[in-house]
Protein backbone atom coordinates (compact mmCIF):
# COMPACT_ATOMS: atom_id res chain seq x y z
CA UNK A 1 0.00 0.00 0.00
CA UNK A 2 3.05 2.48 0.80
CA UNK A 3 4.43 1.65 -2.28
CA UNK A 4 1.14 2.34 -4.28
CA UNK A 5 0.93 6.03 -2.56
CA UNK A 6 4.65 6.54 -3.08
CA UNK A 7 4.33 5.64 -6.35
CA UNK A 8 1.08 8.26 -7.43
CA UNK A 9 2.86 10.86 -5.44
CA UNK A 10 5.86 10.51 -7.88
CA UNK A 11 3.28 10.07 -10.99
CA UNK A 12 1.66 13.56 -9.86
CA UNK A 13 5.18 15.25 -9.68
CA UNK A 14 6.43 14.34 -13.10
CA UNK A 15 3.00 15.09 -14.54
CA UNK A 16 3.73 18.29 -15.54
CA UNK A 17 7.47 18.05 -16.80
CA UNK A 18 5.94 14.79 -19.18
CA UNK A 19 2.98 17.32 -20.46
CA UNK A 20 5.67 19.83 -21.34
CA UNK A 21 7.64 17.67 -22.84
CA UNK A 22 4.66 16.20 -25.27
CA UNK A 23 3.69 19.75 -25.77
CA UNK A 24 6.59 21.05 -27.16
CA UNK A 25 7.23 17.85 -29.26
CA UNK A 26 3.69 18.76 -30.40
CA UNK A 27 4.60 22.38 -31.44
CA UNK A 28 8.33 21.20 -33.10
CA UNK A 29 6.09 18.61 -34.77
CA UNK A 30 3.55 20.85 -35.97
CA UNK A 31 6.09 23.70 -37.12
CA UNK A 32 6.40 25.13 -40.25
CA UNK A 33 9.17 25.00 -42.48
CA UNK A 34 8.88 28.21 -43.63
CA UNK A 35 9.19 29.48 -39.93
CA UNK A 36 13.16 29.29 -40.68
CA UNK A 37 12.27 32.26 -43.15
CA UNK A 38 10.97 34.73 -40.34
CA UNK A 39 12.98 37.60 -40.02
CA UNK A 40 15.21 37.46 -43.19
CA UNK A 41 14.82 39.71 -46.20
CA UNK A 42 16.47 40.15 -49.73
CA UNK A 43 17.27 38.20 -52.86
CA UNK A 44 18.43 34.71 -53.45
CA UNK A 45 19.57 33.84 -57.38
CA UNK A 46 19.15 30.29 -58.28
CA UNK A 47 20.95 29.25 -61.76
CA UNK A 48 22.15 26.19 -63.44
CA UNK A 49 21.11 22.79 -64.46
CA UNK A 50 17.08 23.27 -66.43
CA UNK A 51 15.96 19.85 -64.70
CA UNK A 52 15.71 21.84 -61.11
CA UNK A 53 13.64 24.05 -61.94
CA UNK A 54 10.38 23.15 -61.46
CA UNK A 55 11.55 22.36 -57.46
CA UNK A 56 13.62 25.67 -57.13
CA UNK A 57 10.39 27.75 -58.93
CA UNK A 58 8.01 25.82 -56.62
CA UNK A 59 10.01 25.87 -53.61
CA UNK A 60 10.60 29.94 -54.32
CA UNK A 61 7.01 30.49 -54.74
CA UNK A 62 5.81 29.42 -51.29
CA UNK A 63 8.40 31.02 -49.81
CA UNK A 64 8.02 34.55 -51.23
CA UNK A 65 4.31 33.96 -50.32
CA UNK A 66 5.13 33.48 -47.12
CA UNK A 67 7.09 36.26 -47.27
CA UNK A 68 6.83 39.38 -49.27
CA UNK A 69 10.41 40.97 -48.40
CA UNK A 70 12.06 37.98 -50.04
CA UNK A 71 13.03 37.45 -53.36
CA UNK A 72 13.92 34.66 -55.41
CA UNK A 73 14.80 33.94 -58.78
CA UNK A 74 15.50 30.79 -60.78
CA UNK A 75 16.79 30.68 -64.01
CA UNK A 76 18.60 27.73 -65.81
CA UNK A 77 21.32 27.87 -67.93
CA UNK A 78 22.64 24.31 -67.41
CA UNK A 79 25.45 22.82 -64.72
CA UNK A 80 28.48 24.20 -66.84
CA UNK A 81 26.54 28.02 -66.04
CA UNK A 82 25.47 26.93 -62.60
CA UNK A 83 29.03 25.97 -61.46
CA UNK A 84 30.27 29.28 -62.94
CA UNK A 85 27.79 31.43 -61.44
CA UNK A 86 28.10 30.34 -57.80
CA UNK A 87 31.77 30.05 -58.45
CA UNK A 88 31.82 33.99 -59.12
CA UNK A 89 29.38 35.46 -56.77
CA UNK A 90 27.33 35.54 -59.64
CA UNK A 91 24.32 33.45 -58.19
CA UNK A 92 23.55 32.13 -54.32
CA UNK A 93 22.90 28.51 -55.24
CA UNK A 94 24.32 27.49 -58.68
CA UNK A 95 22.69 23.76 -59.66
CA UNK A 96 24.09 20.84 -61.16
CA UNK A 97 23.12 17.73 -63.05
CA UNK A 98 26.21 15.94 -62.12
CA UNK A 99 29.12 15.49 -59.26
CA UNK A 100 31.29 18.92 -58.94
CA UNK A 101 34.30 18.04 -60.73
CA UNK A 102 37.63 18.38 -58.48
CA UNK A 103 39.08 21.35 -60.27
CA UNK A 104 35.60 23.47 -59.84
CA UNK A 105 35.56 22.67 -56.18
CA UNK A 106 39.21 23.74 -55.43
CA UNK A 107 38.87 27.13 -57.96
CA UNK A 108 35.72 28.04 -56.13
CA UNK A 109 35.60 26.49 -52.95
CA UNK A 110 31.92 24.88 -53.56
CA UNK A 111 30.10 23.10 -51.24
CA UNK A 112 27.62 20.28 -52.46
CA UNK A 113 24.42 19.45 -51.97
CA UNK A 114 22.55 16.09 -53.35
CA UNK A 115 19.23 16.92 -53.16
CA UNK A 116 17.17 14.16 -55.77
CA UNK A 117 17.75 11.39 -57.43
CA UNK A 118 16.74 11.65 -61.25
CA UNK A 119 17.14 9.26 -64.16
CA UNK A 120 17.53 10.21 -67.90
CA UNK A 121 14.95 9.16 -70.23
CA UNK A 122 15.49 8.02 -74.27
CA UNK A 123 12.31 10.06 -75.43
CA UNK A 124 10.52 10.25 -78.83
CA UNK A 125 7.24 11.57 -80.65
CA UNK A 126 4.32 9.91 -78.81
CA UNK A 127 3.02 8.84 -81.97
CA UNK A 128 6.47 6.65 -82.74
CA UNK A 129 5.34 3.20 -82.74
CA UNK A 130 8.91 2.31 -81.23
CA UNK A 131 8.18 1.63 -77.71
CA UNK A 132 11.69 0.08 -76.24
CA UNK A 133 15.17 0.06 -77.57
CA UNK A 134 18.15 -1.26 -76.78
CA UNK A 135 21.73 0.66 -75.10
CA UNK A 136 23.42 -0.41 -77.86
CA UNK A 137 20.89 0.83 -80.23
CA UNK A 138 20.85 4.07 -78.76
CA UNK A 139 24.13 4.30 -78.66
CA UNK A 140 24.54 3.35 -82.71
CA UNK A 141 21.39 5.88 -83.35
CA UNK A 142 23.81 8.85 -81.73
CA UNK A 143 26.69 7.99 -83.48
CA UNK A 144 25.03 7.85 -86.97
CA UNK A 145 25.28 3.97 -87.70
CA UNK A 146 21.82 3.81 -87.59
CA UNK A 147 19.79 6.64 -89.68
CA UNK A 148 16.20 5.31 -89.99
CA UNK A 149 13.51 4.68 -88.34
CA UNK A 150 12.81 1.63 -90.16
CA UNK A 151 16.08 -0.25 -89.13
CA UNK A 152 14.69 -0.03 -85.75
CA UNK A 153 11.21 -1.62 -86.90
CA UNK A 154 9.74 1.57 -87.30
CA UNK A 155 8.09 3.60 -90.04
CA UNK A 156 10.43 4.17 -92.81
CA UNK A 157 11.88 7.74 -92.45
CA UNK A 158 14.78 9.74 -91.09
CA UNK A 159 15.66 9.59 -86.98
CA UNK A 160 16.12 13.42 -86.65
CA UNK A 161 18.53 13.05 -83.40
CA UNK A 162 18.77 15.78 -80.50
CA UNK A 163 21.19 16.26 -77.44
CA UNK A 164 21.99 18.79 -74.96
CA UNK A 165 24.57 21.53 -75.06
CA UNK A 166 28.41 20.87 -73.68
CA UNK A 167 28.16 21.68 -69.95
CA UNK A 168 24.82 19.98 -69.59
CA UNK A 169 25.06 17.86 -66.94
CA UNK A 170 21.66 15.72 -68.45
CA UNK A 171 24.31 15.22 -71.79
CA UNK A 172 27.13 14.12 -69.45
CA UNK A 173 25.06 11.13 -68.09
CA UNK A 174 23.29 10.47 -71.02
CA UNK A 175 26.78 10.53 -72.64
CA UNK A 176 28.42 8.29 -69.93
CA UNK A 177 25.82 5.90 -69.09
CA UNK A 178 24.89 4.76 -72.41
CA UNK A 179 27.39 6.34 -75.63
CA UNK A 180 30.79 5.55 -73.14
CA UNK A 181 33.75 7.04 -76.02
CA UNK A 182 31.52 6.60 -78.72
CA UNK A 183 31.65 9.74 -80.77
CA UNK A 184 28.94 11.78 -81.67
CA UNK A 185 27.40 12.34 -84.91
CA UNK A 186 27.64 15.91 -86.52
CA UNK A 187 24.28 15.61 -87.69
CA UNK A 188 22.99 15.58 -83.93
CA UNK A 189 20.75 19.02 -83.47
CA UNK A 190 21.61 20.69 -79.94
CA UNK A 191 19.01 22.32 -77.78
CA UNK A 192 19.97 24.17 -74.57
CA UNK A 193 17.27 22.76 -71.73
CA UNK A 194 15.14 20.17 -71.03
CA UNK A 195 11.97 22.31 -71.64
CA UNK A 196 13.64 23.18 -75.53
CA UNK A 197 14.12 18.92 -75.56
CA UNK A 198 10.53 18.13 -75.02
CA UNK A 199 9.56 21.06 -77.12
CA UNK A 200 11.73 19.51 -80.34
CA UNK A 201 10.51 15.83 -79.68
CA UNK A 202 6.69 16.86 -78.95
CA UNK A 203 6.78 19.07 -82.79
CA UNK A 204 8.94 16.35 -84.81
CA UNK A 205 7.22 12.81 -85.25
CA UNK A 206 10.44 11.81 -86.45
CA UNK A 207 12.75 12.85 -83.37
CA UNK A 208 14.33 11.74 -80.39
CA UNK A 209 16.11 12.96 -77.26
CA UNK A 210 16.65 12.20 -73.85
CA UNK A 211 15.24 14.27 -70.90
CA UNK A 212 15.08 14.17 -67.00
CA UNK A 213 12.68 11.28 -66.33
CA UNK A 214 10.88 14.55 -64.31
CA UNK A 215 10.13 15.91 -67.38
CA UNK A 216 8.19 12.81 -69.15
CA UNK A 217 4.59 13.96 -69.79
CA UNK A 218 1.60 13.74 -72.55
CA UNK A 219 3.73 15.41 -74.77
CA UNK A 220 7.02 13.11 -75.59
CA UNK A 221 6.94 8.95 -75.10
CA UNK A 222 9.61 7.52 -72.83
CA UNK A 223 11.06 4.94 -73.87
CA UNK A 224 11.60 1.77 -72.49
CA UNK A 225 15.26 0.89 -72.49
CA UNK A 226 16.78 -2.82 -71.85
CA UNK A 227 13.74 -3.70 -70.67
CA UNK A 228 13.24 -1.48 -68.33
CA UNK A 229 11.24 1.30 -68.07
CA UNK A 230 12.26 5.26 -67.38
CA UNK A 231 10.63 6.08 -64.29
CA UNK A 232 11.56 6.92 -61.04
CA UNK A 233 10.80 4.08 -59.00
CA UNK A 234 12.67 1.88 -61.56
CA UNK A 235 15.72 4.64 -61.48
CA UNK A 236 15.51 4.47 -57.47
CA UNK A 237 15.59 0.43 -57.30
CA UNK A 238 18.81 0.44 -59.93
CA UNK A 239 16.66 -1.34 -62.73
CA UNK A 240 17.11 1.55 -64.98
CA UNK A 241 20.75 2.17 -65.29
CA UNK A 242 20.68 6.12 -66.93
CA UNK A 243 20.55 7.48 -63.26
CA UNK A 244 22.13 10.83 -61.63
CA UNK A 245 21.46 12.69 -58.50
CA UNK A 246 20.81 16.59 -58.88
CA UNK A 247 22.73 19.02 -56.73
CA UNK A 248 22.60 22.56 -54.94
CA UNK A 249 25.94 24.11 -55.05
CA UNK A 250 27.00 27.17 -53.09
CA UNK A 251 30.28 29.25 -52.85
CA UNK A 252 31.46 27.86 -48.99
CA UNK A 253 29.12 27.14 -46.38
CA UNK A 254 25.75 28.84 -46.78
CA UNK A 255 24.16 31.19 -44.38
CA UNK A 256 21.46 33.45 -44.21
CA UNK A 257 18.49 33.11 -47.02
CA UNK A 258 20.66 30.52 -48.73
CA UNK A 259 21.49 28.12 -45.65
CA UNK A 260 17.25 28.76 -45.19
CA UNK A 261 16.46 28.03 -49.17
CA UNK A 262 18.59 24.76 -48.52
CA UNK A 263 17.42 23.53 -45.50
CA UNK A 264 13.94 24.13 -46.85
CA UNK A 265 14.77 21.70 -49.49
CA UNK A 266 15.52 19.07 -47.47
CA UNK A 267 12.35 19.89 -45.27
CA UNK A 268 9.12 17.25 -45.41
CA UNK A 269 7.71 20.31 -47.45
CA UNK A 270 10.74 20.54 -49.88
CA UNK A 271 10.35 16.55 -49.91
CA UNK A 272 7.14 16.14 -51.34
CA UNK A 273 7.69 19.45 -53.92
CA UNK A 274 10.38 17.20 -55.36
CA UNK A 275 8.45 14.05 -55.62
CA UNK A 276 5.57 16.16 -56.97
CA UNK A 277 8.00 17.21 -59.73
CA UNK A 278 8.72 13.57 -60.66
CA UNK A 279 12.17 13.03 -58.71
CA UNK A 280 13.29 10.52 -55.31
CA UNK A 281 14.01 13.27 -52.90
CA UNK A 282 17.46 12.62 -51.05
CA UNK A 283 18.12 13.17 -47.23
CA UNK A 284 20.41 16.18 -46.16
CA UNK A 285 23.86 14.32 -46.22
Amino acid sequence: MMKILVMKKLMKKMLPAVLLVLSLFSVSALADPLDAFKGLSGTLDIAGGTAHIPVMKKAAQNIMSAYPDIRITVAGGGSGVGVKQVGEGLAGIGNTGRPLKDEEISKYGLVTFPFAIDGVAVAVHPENSIKNLTGEQVMNIYSGKITDWKDLGGEPGTIDVYGREDGSGTRETFTDKLLGKEPLSPSVNVVSSNGAMKTAIAQDKRAIGYVGIGHLDASIAGVTLDGAEPSQENAASGAYKVVRNLYMNTKGAPTGLTAAFVDYIYSPEGAKIIEESGYIPIPKP
